[in-house]
This record gives structure tokens, C-alpha cells and sequence, in this order.
């Protein structure tokens, strides 16, 4: 058998194993909602009222402005959103605004 056939296989099938798994933007979006909103806003997006934390489920927001939202705040809002949530970049921002979208 060639060399270098069997060493160019070992190596493409070796960065093949390397590669981390992909997952959708909706996984990590559900996965990043989890670790910072749930807590307030609940693990179904159904809110708290009692520590006066609006329902998310079925917001009319759209996902553009949730994005806004999530990455330069709101003045006229409490903390933490009156200002960009830490920790969150704008990519991440839209996989929770995707992800919050289909709270139903």
C-alpha cells in the first residue's frame, strides 16, 4: 500500500475525530437561556412574578429586539437589563432570543 495514501487517511480521519460536534444555534441558545435568564425569568419562560420578572413565553418582542435587549441594555429598565448582559456576546445573544422565540 502506498505511504503516503495511508498517512494522508490517518491524518483526515484523525481531524475528523478532532473536530468538536456542531450544535444549532437553538441548543446553545437553550443552554446559554438556562445558565442567565432562567433564574429570573423561570425554566419555561414563564416568569416570576414575585420577583417581578416578566414572562417570556410568548413575547411579542421580536427576536431582533431581544438581541438589542440582551447586548446594550435598556435604560428605563431594572437591572440586569439596563445595561448589555456580561458575558454575552451578540451571537449568543441571537441563539437566546432564537431559542426564546419558541417558548409557547
Amino acid at each position: 500500500m502506498n505511504y503516503k495514501l495511508v498517512v494522508g487517511t490517518a491524518v483526515i480521519a484523525a481531524s475528523l475525530l478532532a473536530v468538536p460536534k456542531v450544535s444549532s444555534g437553538a441548543d446553545d441558545g437553550a443552554v446559554l437561556y438556562k445558565s442567565k435568564c432562567a433564574s429570573c425569568h423561570g425554566a419555561g419562560g414563564e416568569g416570576k412574578p414575585a420577583m417581578k420578572a416578566p414572562a417570556l413565553k410568548g413575547t411579542t418582542l421580536s427576536s431582533d429586539d431581544i438581541v438589542k435587549q440582551l447586548t446594550t441594555g435598556k435604560a428605563d429598565s431594572k437591572a440586569p437589563h439596563n445595561k448589555a448582559i456580561a458575558g454575552l456576546n451578540e451571537a449568543q445573544a441571537k441563539a437566546v432570543a432564537e431559542f426564546v422565540k419558541t417558548l409557547k
